[in-house]
């Protein structure tokens, strides 16, 4: 069982940068693969970003790839997502998500356990 609380959402503006992080409950953490997904208002949950297990390998949608960075601290039970160059298209509620698999997928259908979201809204 894994609880996740995500923090750092925000109002910016376009262009500006804003850090999510994601604490995760448990003592087996570093055994699920984590992921970054969004939801924009009237529109499908989609897939952000994702990171193995061992944080060794990350894989990023197109729509973001180059501009954010996943990252994990399996010490510290935390996952975070990096997010620059912001554009008003970014604005969604943001959710993190695991898996427990050394598989990282971009189905959000594959994740079992879900945040609360925090919401990121940019403005143009």
């Amino acid at each position: 069982q894994v609880q996740l609380v995500e923090s750092g959402g925000g109002s910016v503006q376009a262009g500006d940068s804003l850090r999510l992080s994601c604490a995760a409950s448990g003592r087996t953490f570093s055994t699920y693969a984590m992921a970054w997904f969004r939801q924009a208002p009237g529109k499908d949950r989609e897939f952000v970003a994702t990171i193995t297990w061992s944080g060794s390998s990350a894989y990023y949608a197109d729509s973001v790839k180059g501009r954010f960075s996943i990252s994990r601290d399996n010490a510290k039970n935390t996952v975070d997502l990096q997010m620059n160059s912001l554009k008003a298209e970014d604005t969604a509620v943001y959710y993190c998500a695991a898996r427990y698999s050394r598989v990282v997928v971009d189905d959000s259908s594959a994740y079992k356990y879900w945040g609360q979201g925090t919401q990121v809204t940019v403005s143009s």
